[in-house]
Formats: structure tokens, sequence, C-alpha cells
């Protein structure tokens, strides 16, 4: 039998195993993994690992916040994710205050339509909760949009109060969907923002001295408290406290179905890059913000002990400078609290960890794919189809060549955003080619797909 793609003599590496084998690709689909197949088009993976495609559960791709809208659209920030071996995205659709959730999701589906380069899904933004909201919530679930966003921070923006949140979690005891929490105790942090502006303190590094580690400590436990009454699984997202990390981590222990993604800049970056001269600070502006040097060791370890089950990126790409008329993060020059929150990582999140993680030695090669790929796949719906090298999954694949050298920067990157929080570090280990259901979408480090490939996929209930 001859398929229509073989990649051949590679080292597969899923979450479980690893073996040298060939993949047969049919129809865009994983048909066969033995030795010796023949196909149409062949792609040279000797020497080279073969990976399931990255999945990426938190993206922030043509979003308003803050007075600016991230730089990143569907097509850009869908690009970079391909070059950097992120074969699906989940982002987040926003429900306006007072709105229907499908009104948001149907918003986002028309920022995406057409310009999407790879395989996307999404997660809903709830932004109030009434029994109207809640019955809204069931329909999004049948419609394989299966997880919610709440958040304890952002007062007057995003943040709910716990009776919110715990009637949400209540409804997805009922209707099989996941909620997701960004955990930080946004009243104390609203009060010591207000006293900082007032005492006249201007400099970005006041955006993480007014967000405590013991701000999202709290948090976390008390959403794993809500959590616990509802008698539901929660998702806390960009986890970047170790603090917080061992709340998660008690939870497990005591049987508690609680998980936590961090993100590469709470595992590479810290407070220090706070105090670069001038308004340099400002680019790792982030919520949660960067915490300081040591923490990023605990998280490692989390990693390593399961503490931590997933690595996303929370990419929110907004430029420093005015860009094609749109703001950035100028607008906090006078005021660090007006500084547009996020940082772009869409396209660096698998080269880094691979570097930090497997190259470090802090991570093994099953482990890595486990947490950038297996486990975002099983936790939101998207498994197997996708998270695996496993016959009948999406030939969702990366050839990953090991020795490859990438000096991290701007000026190459394919983001749209005018700087890259990494500028400058070398990182051994980088997508070869990458696929997308058995289209390459990425060589050799430059793009080779088209704008609008890729699909919106329905996920199901968390099982």
């Amino acid at each position: 039998m001859k398929f229509d793609t073989v990649i051949k003599g590679g080292t597969i590496v899923t979450a479980a195993d690893t073996t040298v084998a060939d993949v047969g690709i049919m129809k865009g689909r994983i048909a066969a993994i033995a030795l010796d197949l023949e196909g149409a088009e062949v792609v040279n993976a000797k020497d080279r690992y073969v990976l399931p495609g990255g999945i990426d559960v938190h993206t922030h791709l043509d979003m308003p916040f803050m007075g600016a809208t991230t730089a990143d659209d569907f097509a850009s920030g869908t690009t970079a994710a391909a070059v950097g071996g992120t074969t699906t995205i989940v982002d987040f659709a926003i429900q306006s205050k007072g709105e229907a959730l499908q009104k948001g999701l149907d918003t986002w589906h028309g920022k995406a339509e057409g310009k999407a380069a790879i395989d996307y899904a999404f997660h809903m933004i709830l932004t109030d909760v009434n029994e109207q909201r809640l019955k809204e919530m069931d329909k999004l679930v049948d419609g394989g949009v299966t997880s919610f966003k709440l958040f304890m921070a952002y007062p007057g923006i995003f943040m709910l109060d716990d009776a919110s949140i715990f009637q949400a979690m209540l409804r997805t005891r009922e209707n099989g969907g996941t909620i997701c929490l960004h955990c930080e105790n946004g009243g104390v942090i609203d009060v010591l923002i207000k006293r900082a502006v007032v005492e006249g303190h201007k400099e970005p590094k006041w955006h993480a001295l007014t967000r405590p580690m013991s701000a999202e400590a709290e948090a976390t436990r008390r959403a794993i408290a809500l959590a616990e009454m509802a008698g539901v699984p929660m998702y806390v997202v960009h986890l970047s406290a170790g603090d917080a990390m061992e709340e998660i981590r008690r939870a497990r222990e005591r049987g508690l179905p609680m998980v936590a993604e961090t993100c590469p800049q709470y595992l590479f970056l810290s407070y220090e890059d706070y105090e670069r001269p001038g308004f340099e600070g400002a680019k790792y502006v982030m919520s949660p913000p960067l915490r300081p040097r040591g923490n990023e060791e605990r998280l490692w370890n989390g990693l390593k002990t399961n503490a931590l089950q997933v690595v996303s990126t929370d990419h929110c790409s907004f430029c420093m400078k005015v860009e094609e008329g749109k703001p950035g993060k100028e607008l906090g020059k006078d005021d660090f609290s007006k500084i547009p929150n996020g940082a772009p990582g869409i396209e660096t999140r698998m080269m880094l960890l691979w570097d930090g993680g497997v190259n470090g030695g802090r991570l093994s090669m099953n482990r890595f794919v486990d947490v950038v790929s297996m486990t975002p796949a099983k936790l939101f719906g998207l498994y197997p189809k996708k998270g695996s090298v496993a016959v009948g999954a999406d030939a969702d694949l990366i050839v990953w060549d090991p020795k490859k050298k990438v000096t991290i920067s701007a000026k190459s990157h394919h983001m749209r955003v005018d700087y890259n929080p990494y500028e400058g570090r070398t990182v051994t280990g980088a997508p070869e080619t990458v696929l997308l259901r058995g289209k390459p979408v990425a060589k050799g480090g430059k793009f080779a797909g088209k704008p609008g490939e890729g699909k919106f996929v329905k996920r199901g209930r968390r099982s």
C-alpha cells in the first residue's frame, strides 16, 4: 500500500513511548505506524524526532483590552504558531457584559474564519452570570465550546464575585463543561494599585509590586474551595507563583481534580526584567506578573512532579509603540496601571521548553510531549483526534531537529509584535517540518501553509 505521505526513519515520541518507525498518512490522518512504508511523498526524518503537533490552549488573538488591541490577529498569530510547531490553539471568545454568549462567540468566529492557518477552538469568557447565561452555557457545550473562563481579577472589566463563580461551576457539573479560572485577588490588587498611583509611582515594576504572590495563592486556594463545594474539576490558567502551585499540589494530594497550567515567561523570566532601564520593563507587564528569581525552579519542579500539568502561552501581543494606528504599551508611559497587560509567546513556546526542559535535564522528551500536546488535548476534549502520534488521529505532526540552533529575535519572528521577551536567547532544538492534517504548514523555520486552512474544532465534554 502506498500512502499519501510517509514520514520516514524518525524516532516517534509520544507522552508514553519512544520508538523508531515510519508514519503513513492518508487523507489527512495517520493511517499506519510501521517499518518500511511507501508514500507518494516522503519526509526524511532520519536523526530527527517525530512529535504530535503542539496544542496551545491559552491564546488571545485580535483581542481588545485596556484601550489597545493585540498586534496578532488570527492570520499572523496562527502563522507564527505553525512555525513554532503548534498546530491547534484554543483562543478566548469574550462575552460583552449584558450580551448573549453566542453573540460573543459569533464575533470570534468572524475573526478566525478565513484567516487561521492552523486548527482552532474557543473557550468562552463570561463577564456576567445569571439564569439566562447558565442556560446559554448548556447550548455552547452542546455546540463544542466546552470550557468557560472566569476572572477573580480586573474589577469592573472581567471580575466575578464568588457566588457567580460558584453558580457557573454548579452548571458545569450538569452540562459537562470545564471552568477555567484566572486566580488573583482582584479587590486587594485594586486597592494596592490605587495607593501606588496616589503615591506617584509610575514605573512598570509597580505592576508586579501591586500584584503579590500571596494575592495569587489566596485566590487559588479560594477557587479550589469553591470547586470542591461544587463537586467539579477546575483548571487554573497561567499560574505564576510557587505558592499558588502548592495550593494545587495539596488539593491534588487530597484527591481533588484540580489542574493548572504555567507559561514559558514564568519559567524563563523574572522580576528583574521589570528593573530594565527606562520604559523597557513594560515589555514584561502581564498578569499575573513575573515573580522573583528562584520562583521559576519551583515551577519546573511542579512540571516534573505533576503539580502542574500544562504549558500554554497566554499569548497576548501588544506592541510597545503605535503600529498601524494601533496604540500599544506606551498608553501606560506615565502610569503603570494603564500599560496593556500581556506578552507574546505563541511562536517560541515549544523551542524554549525543549531547550530549558529537555536539554536542561528538567523534563524527559515524553513529559515534554505530555505538557505541550497530550494533556491539553485530553483536558479540553481534543483527544484522540489531537495530541498523539496514533493511528486514526489527525496527521498534525512535527519533524523535530534536536540539534538545530535558533536565536530568538523580533527581527526574525513571525509574530506581528515589535519586540520579543526572549530577544537574543539562543535555543537548541526546533521544528524542521510541521504538518497540519498531513499538509506542510512550516518548513525550515518558514511558513509554508496558507491563511484560512485552519478549521474550527468542536471539542468534547470532559471525560
